[in-house]
């Protein structure tokens, strides 16, 4: 057998428990302060959002008003059902686009204009299927039933022009 004792063949640098503890604090505790020092440099600091060079327009982009008023003549006259259609309503009816009914063709036109023209009129304000909410766009309620009209009577309807309503008093 050698002439070595166990306690020599297995020597470090840590021989007391105070050597231990220290050595634990120095392993585990102060790397976690390091990091949460870091996490807390990296994130205290206002950072301009990414892909902007001026980070006081940005912020001033981010913080513009959501809407904005548009003030219309109340007084204008009231636009064609034609004028509308051409200018609304023709992009998808004057070639059947995502389903919509071709003008004139009344075969497509006949179980629509069975309703009431109320419900042509909700539906051409408020959307339906494929087509979109028309109202609140360029043309007023009273000119988008113009349009829905001027279609469904060349569709085979004969449904009276919506007029203007009456100024309130």
């Amino acid at each position: 057998m050698s002439d070595h004792s166990q306690e020599e063949s297995h020597t470090g640098p840590i021989k007391t428990p105070k050597q231990l503890l220290i050595a634990c604090l120095f392993a585990f505790v102060v790397p976690v302060f390091i990091i949460i020092g870091l996490v807390y440099f990296v994130t205290s600091a206002p950072k301009p959002q990414a892909g902007t060079v001026n980070a006081e327009k940005s912020i001033t982009d981010r913080l513009q008003k959501v809407g904005s008023v548009e003030i219309r003549d109340a007084n204008r006259p009231l636009q064609s059902g034609e004028a509308v259609y051409k200018g609304q309503c023709s992009a998808c009816h004057a070639n059947g686009a995502a389903g919509a009914p071709k003008f004139g063709d009344k075969a497509a036109w006949a179980p629509r204009i069975k309703a009431p023209l109320a419900t042509l009129v909700n539906s051409a304000l408020k959307g339906k299927n494929a087509m979109g909410p028309q109202g609140g766009g360029d043309y007023s309620d009273v000119e988008i039933a113009r349009g829905v009209v001027y279609m469904a009577n060349a569709g085979g309807a004969k449904f009276d022009e919506p007029k203007a309503p009456a100024a309130a008093k």
